[in-house]
Formats: C-alpha cells, sequence, structure tokens
C-alpha cells in the first residue's frame, strides 16, 4: 500500500475528490453547534414526514439497468408483456445511458459491458433500431469490447434463453447439485444465501435449455458474427481455474447421458426446494433475482401462470417496480424497509426525539411484528440453535440477517414502549440467536455462520460478484456495538469479536466495508463498537484510525469514497464528499472522543451547508453494496438518517454513554 504525502492510503488523490479548491476555515465551535441544531431539528421533522402510517420507512434502492433489461426479458419470455410496461422500462433505461452510448452499474462509474449488452437488448424489445444513434454507439462499444462473448454467464444465460447464444457455450450447472450432502464441497449450502436462492432454479434451466423465438438478430453485438465465441486457451490443469474448467467440461458431457430418472428426480427436488421457500408475498428472499428464475423455473417445470404459485410470483415481482413522475419505471432489486425503519428510528432518537414519541413506538411495533420467530436455511449448519432476529425485507423469513437484527436491537433499546416485556423478549431471542452464529474465527457474516469454502467463487459459472458470505468487518462491529449495549463487552464471545476487529485493521488505520462503500464505511462502524464494548479512547487501534480519517478529509469538509477504492488503491478514502460517507466517518470520529476536533466541527458544518431547505440531502452517489464493485446499491435513505444520527450525536452525545443520552432500558 502506498501513501500520499498527507499520510492516506494511494498513490494520489483523484481528480473531483475534493469539493472546493481551498481548504474552507472552520467556523467558530458556537456557530457549528447552531447550525447542527436547526440541521437535527430539520432532518427530524423531514425524516418523520417519511413514515409509513404503519410505522416503517422505506426509501428507494437503487441499482442499475440490468433489473429493468431483465425484468423486459423475462416478460418476453413469458409472453405476457404489455406496451406501457415497456415503454416505461425503455424510458429509464434511456435515462441511464451515457453520451457514449455506454451504461454503467453505479453513478459516475465507467462503462461496462454485461449493462450494457442487457440495456441495448432492453431497447430492441421496446422498438429502437440499431441504426438509431444512441443505440449505434451502444453496438459499436460493444463490439469493441469484445462482443457479447465477453460478457458476464448472467447475460449469456438471458441470450440463450432467445436462441442469441449457445447453451454449449455456457457453464453447465446440473440439478443433480442438489443432491451433494451437506458435507460435500460445492453442496448448495456452501454458497451464500442469495447465490443459493438464485442457483437452485438456474440448475432447472440449464437443464432444460429452453430456447423462445428471437424477434430480432443480434449481429452487431459480436465482434465477428460468423465466430461469435472464439476459443480460448485452458489454464494450466494444475491450476484452480484449470482444474473448475475441465470439470465443466466434464459436466457437459454428463449432461448428455444423464440418466432420466436421476435427472427428473433432480428438477422435481429443485421445484420442491423452490416452493417450500416462497414468502407468503410470493417473492423468495425478497429480492429480484431468484424470483425471476424461479418463475422461469417453475414454468419450465409445467406451472402455468396461473397456478397460485406463479401468480403470487408475478405479482410480487410487480412490487418491485417504482413509477417515477416523468412516467419511466425503475425496478429494485430488493427492498429494505427493516434495515431502513431501524435506522430511521436510531437517527431520530439520537437527533433528541423523545423515547417515548408515538412515531417511535409506532416502529417499534412494526419491528417487533416483522420479528422471524421459525428456523431458516441458517439451520442446516445450527439445527440446535432457537430463532429470533430480523431480515432486510418485508417478507423473508428464510433469511434473516445478522447486521439487520443487531441494529434493530440498538433501535428498541433507543425507545420507551407501553409493552416492554414484548421489547425485552424479542431482544433476549435475538441476542441468543446472534451469538449462536458466530463463526468459528470470532466474527459474523450477514446470514449463515462459516460460509467460507473456497470453491464457490471458482466455478466458471459464478462470475457475477460474492457467492459466498465469509464474516466481515461492518457486521461483526454491528454484532459487538449490540453486545456491549447488552451489557456483554466482557463475554468471552464478545472478546473474540473484539480480537478479531483488531486483527483486521488495514496497516494505515481503516477497516475493509463490505456492506457500504468502504473503508469509510467500514472505519465508521467499528470505532463505535470497539469504545462501546470499552476500548480506551487512546487505544492505538482508535488513534489509528483517528488519523486516517483526518487524513482523507476533503477540502469542503466532508468526507467521499468512489466505489472504484475495491479496485484502484487510489482510490481508497477518496471520492466527492456524500452525506453519508460524511456521517460515517463523523460517527467514528465522535466515538473517539474527537467532538472538539478541527476535522468533526468542519464535518458538521458540511452537513449543516449542504442540506436542503426541507431537510433532506441529495446524494447521487452509490455509497451501498450488494457485491464489492460487482454490484452497488444507492440506498436513498443513507442520505437521510445517517447525516441526522451524526449530528444528533455531535449535539446530544453518544446515546449509551455516561454523558451522552441514556438508553432505555
Amino acid at each position: 500500500m502506498t501513501a500520499t504525502t498527507d499520510g492516506s492510503a494511494g498513490a494520489t488523490r483523484p481528480r473531483g475528490a475534493a469539493a472546493s479548491e481551498a481548504t474552507a476555515p472552520p467556523p467558530g465551535a458556537d456557530a457549528v453547534l447552531a447550525a447542527a441544531r436547526r440541521a437535527a431539528e430539520r432532518g427530524a421533522e423531514h425524516l418523520l414526514g417519511r413514515q409509513d402510517a404503519q410505522g416503517w420507512w422505506k426509501g428507494d434502492l437503487e441499482t442499475n439497468v440490468t433489473m429493468d433489461a431483465e425484468d423486459l426479458l423475462l416478460r418476453q419470455f413469458l409472453g405476457i408483456q404489455d406496451e406501457k410496461t415497456v415503454q416505461a422500462a425503455a424510458l429509464f433505461i434511456r435515462g441511464e445511458q451515457s453520451a457514449d452510448g455506454t451504461w454503467a452499474t453505479f453513478y459516475g462509474g465507467p462503462p461496462e459491458l454485461s449493462a450494457t449488452v442487457e440495456a441495448y437488448v432492453a431497447l430492441r424489445l421496446a422498438g429502437d433500431l440499431p441504426e438509431d444513434p444512441h443505440m449505434a454507439r451502444a453496438s459499436a462499444w460493444v463490439r469493441s469490447q469484445g462482443g457479447i462473448a465477453r460478457c458476464r454467464v448472467f447475460t449469456r444465460i438471458w441470450l440463450a434463453l432467445f436462441g442469441w447464444w449457445k447453451w454449449d457455450d455456457l457453464p453447465e450447472l446440473p440439478p443433480e447439485l442438489l443432491f451433494l450432502p451437506k458435507w460435500f464441497p460445492l453442496n448448495i449450502y456452501d454458497f451464500g444465501c442469495w447465490a443459493r436462492q438464485t442457483i437452485v432454479p438456474l440448475t432447472v434451466v440449464s437443464a432444460k435449455r429452453p430456447v423462445r423465438p428471437a424477434p430480432f438478430a443480434l449481429d452487431e453485438l459480436h465482434s465477428d458474427a460468423r465466430d461469435p465465441d472464439p476459443a480460448r486457451k485452458s489454464a494450466p490443469a494444475t491450476s484452480w481455474h484449470g482444474a473448475f474448467q475441465r470439470l465443466d467440461k466434464a459436466l457437459h458431457l454428463y449432461h448428455r447421458v444423464a440418466p432420466r430418472k436421476v435427472r427428473r428426480a433432480a428438477m422435481n427436488t429443485a421445484a420442491r426446494w423452490i416452493v417450500e421457500r416462497q414468502e407468503n408475498d410470493g417473492c423468495w428472499g425478497g429480492i429480484q433475482p431468484p424470483a425471476v428464475y424461479s418463475v422461469i423455473a417453475l414454468h419450465l417445470l409445467g406451472y402455468d401462470l396461473q397456478h397460485p404459485v406463479m401468480r403470487a410470483g408475478l405479482e410480487s415481482l410487480d412490487r418491485f417496480a417504482v413509477w417515477r413522475e416523468d412516467g419511466a419505471r425503475m425496478i429494485e432489486a430488493c427492498q429494505s424497509p427493516v434495515w431502513d425503519t431501524c435506522l430511521a428510528t436510531i437517527a431520530l432518537a439520537d437527533a433528541g426525539l423523545p423515547a417515548d414519541h408515538p412515531a417511535l413506538v409506532k416502529a417499534v411495533d412494526w419491528m417487533l411484528d416483522e420479528e422471524i420467530v421459525r428456523p431458516g436455511d441458517w439451520a442446516v449448519r445450527k439445527p440446535q440453535l432457537p430463532p429470533g432476529g430480523w431480515a432486510f425485507e418485508f417478507h423473508n423469513d428464510n433469511y434473516p440477517d445478522i447486521d439487520d437484527t443487531a441494529e434493530v436491537v440498538l433501535a428498541l433499546r433507543r425507545v420507551r414502549h407501553p409493552d416492554p416485556d414484548r421489547v425485552e423478549g424479542a431482544i433476549a431471542r435475538a441476542e441468543r440467536w446472534t451469538l449462536g452464529m458466530q463463526s468459528r474465527n470470532g466474527a459474523w457474516g450477514a446470514f449463515d455462520a462459516d460460509n467460507t469454502s473456497p470453491f464457490p467463487n471458482r466455478l466458471p459459472f459464478c462470475d457475477f460478484g460474492e457467492v459466498i458470505d465469509p464474516p466481515s468487518a461492518d457486521v461483526t462491529a454491528h454484532v459487538v456495538e449490540m453486545l456491549a449495549v447488552e451489557g456483554r463487552s466482557h463475554d468471552p464471545r464478545t472478546r473474540r469479536g473484539i480480537e478479531w476487529l483488531l486483527a483486521e485493521q488495514e496497516p494505515f488505520g481503516a477497516w475493509f466495508g463490505r456492506w457500504g462503500v468502504n473503508y469509510v464505511y467500514g472505519t465508521g462502524s467499528v470505532v463505535p463498537a470497539l469504545t462501546a464494548a470499552g476500548l480506551p479512547l487512546s487505544h492505538p487501534a482508535i488513534r489509528r484510525a483517528v488519523r486516517w480519517l483526518e487524513s482523507v478529509q476533503n477540502d469542503d469538509g466532508g468526507w467521499g469514497e468512489d466505489l472504484r477504492s475495491y479496485r484502484e488503491e487510489k482510490w481508497i478514502g477518496h471520492g466527492a464528499s456524500t452525506a453519508s460517507q460524511t456521517a460515517w466517518a463523523l460517527l467514528a470520529l465522535l466515538a473517539a472522543g474527537e467532538r472538539e476536533s478541527e476535522a468533526v466541527e468542519r464535518g458538521v458544518a458540511h452537513l449543516a451547508a449542504t442540506q436542503r431547505e426541507d431537510g433532506s440531502w441529495d446524494e447521487p452517489y452509490f455509497t451501498g453494496t450488494g457485491f464489492p464493485w460487482d454490484f452497488s446499491i444507492n440506498y436513498h435513505l443513507y442520505r437521510q438518517v445517517f447525516p441526522l444520527t451524526a449530528l444528533g450525536r455531535y449535539v446530544h452525545g453518544e446515546p449509551f454513554s455516561p454523558g451522552g443520552r441514556k438508553g432505555i432500558r
């Protein structure tokens, strides 16, 4: 890791990282405090106005146009497209196209081949012509990048459904995979839950290899239409990559000779697995990709579109659509009401709302109703562990997650509820379940314990991002913070989590961010957890983190980190200032006892100065991740809840510290 002259990680500060040419002088402390109070009051009023009547909050979850393109491809495959939906989706997709004809996967990001191909095909379905200027620019760029042959596997699967790509030229994924015992490498429970839910239905699609009539050709997307998939040299057989390439060739041979009874039994097993995991609202896992592939798989197995399972599944997909004022239709990959609600509750409580405020009580009522009290797939590896916890979405009982569970408990502790016994029972169950989900190394992943097999990521099929769920610093930090608030700072399990976090700190002082961008998020999560658990503010790890955050503060007083930091060292800690990332840095600095520092005063002043008249903040940049770099997210509520939390803690102090507002116990 190289260092800049200011001591931060990275080779140089990328152009555009700072929002101003000269360093803004810090205003006086009294003026900053007064501005922070006003901003917190306006921010709280804005957030209160966005609460649903049932008690929850949910911001849009923006990803990229592949969600919209695949929705249109699904409708074309099933024969259920309608002109209004097609044109509304096309309007959104066109609006996301860059001037060079390409599409990116995050705001301000570089062109991305698979996203550009899928968007192009979707616009062809909507009636756009290859010779239209915006289409010609897109196809020319695709050809310059190697054409469809260089796209990810998922894109080529969608094209194979219409004969635009050969099934023989795709990695094989046999449904017999479901017969592998749980102890065997590459069994389905070796995959992270999101990959597992996607792979099971795709085994059926891979076995069936359907082809629907293509409404047009796509020769313009090949570098050479006569040879669309040019041969590539195999990796050495002695390498992991080479070994899995040869395994894939063997599976292709097996596809030709698979015993019919065995294959039929495997596909029936897959169908049962899929149907058993359909949620009450018709979705699968509360996320769009598994729902799409589950609908296709069941349809191929004979489920007609009027079957209750299919009808509910298709209706659930419609609920992922966000219709905009201009008539455009954006598809959310997922919805985040539990996550948004617990974060909004924390923000409002830390901003000074009374602990028994009706909005907070209503939020707690809703969160308590969302508690998951039955086993899910996590129980495959933890069969004796009683259930308890929360998922991310409205309906996802099979996959509660540890991150949401920790943050919900932290939210519940801030509210004085009229039924404290109900709250205590839910917290006790969540605490027991969370402790039981600790991985062997002392840390926590998001959905499963010890989901760390090295093999799934090596499959030729798995080129779409993370497919396992190893422990991460941000999730572990949230758990440690929750356990500390629950009085378990000295519990041996908490201490193991702390030791793991200390060992994970980078030499330059930050922590990697798995579910948020990136080192600013990781550091903003870990420092408050460590100090809550009793680490002294003088601890070397805390001081290194403070020095790093101070070194990467932008000239405008804010903080920002571009998604390219997952790939390029020079972007670590650098990027245009955003409201959410500025707040994360402030949360770490405040927890580290830096309230009176110039860095904090400048950061707080930045948040106050960039707040809109209605109490909100603007944030076009993507600061969340599904998979680091490969799948990026703009949580539209992050720009509201995190700045409000940081301002509230600046004004009122740390919520559970002796000098701050006391937790409600």
